[in-house]
């Protein structure tokens, strides 16, 4: 039977993961076998305990105990869930929670770049998107269109963080991600040579005067192909646009020169993902 604990503290100890640690804290860099993350939203915990993800503790309204929440509350066993009326919730954690319910969870080791792109033939690289609604809508489009697995840049947005976890739709939970390289300076390189040695071309998304339109035939045949996104503010940098194999834009029409990288990315998967 799980543990409903109704909330009378909101200065409690047991609460700091929902009102009071940041995203790196919770990440817990310094151990990171301790580090945790913060999902919201039945729909998003279902997927991360689909994942395998172990949770922690749940915090949600009262009434949705034996509401919306039923079944998640049956999947997590004997774990605490701490409850009150959504005014006190608003209040202990500063905004209005989504449906309700949030869930601490226990990250896992991550997987390598290789580990994650054995067998994938479409996969999206992220260098520096460190917008987690960016990040979160990128996830959502992979997972829609195709993509085997989506790779990011040291810089990059935490896709655990818990903005970046909500507006995925829980897919950062479905679609096998992974950074590659552990500090900034491993990207471009050595992480452009990973890419090519697992037999991946790569293609830039840029406005180039080289570049190629995105629905080019020599694109679609290539065998493996890693989609390469850059930053909310400059695009990709020069020195990674120089290294790719290939430099496609979108096409666009009434002077607009760019869309923002989530909308990049998802008609770039449309065209280029492996979506059945």
């Amino acid at each position: 039977m799980p543990q409903v604990i109704e909330i009378a503290d909101l200065a409690a100890p047991e609460l700091e993961v929902y009102a009071r640690l940041t995203e790196g804290q919770l990440k817990n860099r310094a151990e990171p076998e301790k580090g945790l993350f913060i999902a919201e939203s039945p729909k998003v915990i279902d997927r991360a305990l689909d994942a395998g993800y172990e949770p922690v503790s749940l915090l949600m309204e009262r009434k949705h105990i034996e509401g919306q929440a039923r079944d998640i509350v049956a999947r997590c066993g004997e774990i605490p869930i701490y409850t009150s009326e959504l005014g006190v919730l608003k209040e202990l954690t500063g905004f209005p929670l989504t449906r309700g319910v949030l869930c601490a969870m226990r990250r896992r080791p991550l997987p390598t770049a290789e580990e994650v792109c054995a067998g994938a033939r479409r996969i999206a690289v992220l260098e520096e998107v460190v917008n987690p609604t960016n990040v979160g809508a990128i996830f959502r489009s992979a997972a829609a269109l195709g993509m085997d697995a989506v790779l990011l840049t040291p810089a990059c947005c935490d896709p655990l963080y818990r903005r970046a976890v909500r507006v995925s739709m829980g897919t950062v939970f479905q679609i096998p991600w992974a950074f590659i390289g552990e500090a900034v300076g491993d990207w471009p390189h050595p992480g452009m040579e990973r890419l090519r040695a697992l037999g991946f071309k790569t293609v830039a998304m840029a406005l180039e005067d080289d570049s190629v339109s995105i629905d080019d035939p020599a694109l679609a045949a290539e065998e493996k192909l890693a989609l390469i996104l850059g930053t909310e503010g400059e695009g990709l940098a020069a020195r990674t646009i120089a290294d790719c194999d290939y430099t496609a834009r979108i096409p666009m029409s009434h002077g607009v020169d760019s869309l923002n990288v989530a909308a990049a990315s998802a008609v770039a998967f449309w065209q280029l993902g492996g979506r059945t």
